[in-house]
This record gives C-alpha cells, structure tokens and sequence, in this order.
C-alpha cells in the first residue's frame, strides 16, 4: 500500500449467511483526509466500519488500515484506531469524566498519564465545566461529544465515526464538523445518510445493498447526480 493511504481495501466481502452487507468493495483513503461512505440504512456501512474497527473479523478481501494487515495484525491496529458508533456507547448514570477514564482503561491507558489525557481532551472538546455533571443530565450534542473526547484518548491515527450527527439538531451538527475540522494528523471516515453531512469530506464513497456505486469529490457527486433525487416505487414499472 502507498505510504500517503491510510486505509486501502480490495475485494472486501461479508456475509449475514446468505445476505451479502458487503460486496467487493475496493476503495483508498488518503492519510489525513476526511472521507465520507454514503448511504440509506442497509447499505453495508455500519458493516464495514465494524470491519474497519476489528470488531468483525475480515471473512474475505484484503484490506490495510494504517500500513498493517488487517487479517493478520489486527490487535496492532486495535490500539491505533479511535471508534464512534451509532449506538451510545456512555454509561448515562456515570459522570462524564468517569465515562473518560473507563473509556481510557479500554485502551491499556493508566494512571497520571491517562489523567493527563483525560484533562487535555475535556479542555479540547470544551467539556471541563461539564466534567462532573452525570452523562444523564446532558443533551444529545453534549454526549456526543463525550464520546468523540473519549474515541481520541488514545491519540488515534484513525478515528471512525458510524453515524456521527445521528439525533443532533443543526446546531449541535455545525459544533461537531467545527471539532472534527479542528483535528490535525487523524484521518477520518464516518457514515451518513445525509448528503448535506457528507459535503464536508474531502471525498465521498457511495454505497447501496452493500456495493460501491459511486465515488469522488462531494461536489462533483452533487453536480452528475442532481441536489435530490424522487424515487418511485410501483409494483409495474
């Protein structure tokens, strides 16, 4: 894989037992961009991102996240790589700082050094007067970035965001593609359904019932496929 490409997949293919969620799927993403996979529920990217993250197994293709071979170096990619899914992953009766410090336990992080980590990302993500309020007490955009501060703890290369503004209003969506804009050396992928979100990447990946149909930059994507698009469903076309 070329040094400038922080993740490269060939052929990637996963299976439900006879659905297929992905298909041979091949893509590049550069280091240090911001790269969207766009698509409707179903499409193969919550699927691929578990992929990404090690949390399924690789079941065929080839894929390289960061340099390393994802089959056969997966526990060293695991500590490299932030992840955000959809679902809240954040003990709503715990405080936010203790959600950061269980969070950085899960990453092999201890001590003054993970203290440390924990101050530093509660000041970066505007978090530190909040930092003893119960998960429980915050609003949508509040938790969600609760849990950005704590996919970064480990300083990722990588940083996977499943859905990120999923329950967001406009506001709380324009404050997240401020933090996430404001990151320097992590590359980003994330998921949406939304074409508005995904016109903040640097590329955008299309996906549908589990294949790549469409790539390139956000804005030639809006000019060759149109601002929206009706689609009609009979039973006779």
């Amino acid at each position: 894989m070329a040094e400038n490409k922080a993740v490269h997949t060939r052929g990637l293919t996963f299976r439900y037992g006879d659905r297929m969620a992905c298909n041979d799927l091949s893509f590049e993403v550069e280091a240090g961009s911001v790269h969207a996979f766009l698509g409707p529920n179903g499409s193969g990217k919550s699927t691929l991102f578990k992929i990404l993250s090690t949390a399924y197994p690789l079941q065929d293709g080839d894929v390289s996240i960061l340099g390393l071979d994802l089959r056969r170096d997966a526990a060293a990619i695991r500590p490299r790589v932030g992840v955000v899914f959809q679902s809240p992953a954040l003990d709503a009766k715990l405080t936010v700082r203790e959600n950061m410090i269980y969070g950085g336990y899960l990453y092999a992080m201890r001590g003054a050094a993970l203290r440390s980590r924990v101050d530093e990302m509660l000041r970066h993500t505007g978090l530190s007067d909040r930092q003893s309020d119960r998960v429980s007490d915050l609003s949508g955009g509040l938790r969600r970035r609760v849990e950005l501060a704590k996919g970064l703890l480990p300083r990722p290369a990588l940083l996977l965001l499943d859905e990120p503004s999923t329950g967001l209003d406009p506001g709380a969506r324009r404050d997240l593609w401020q933090f996430l804009r404001s990151l320097e050396g992590v590359t980003v992928l994330f998921s949406t359904h939304l074409m508005d979100e995904a016109e903040h990447a640097d590329r955008v990946t299309i996906m549908s019932e589990g294949l790549v149909v469409a790539e390139g930059l956000p804005e030639d994507l809006v000019r060759d496929i149109g601002g929206e698009v009706l689609e009609l469903i009979c039973a006779d076309p």
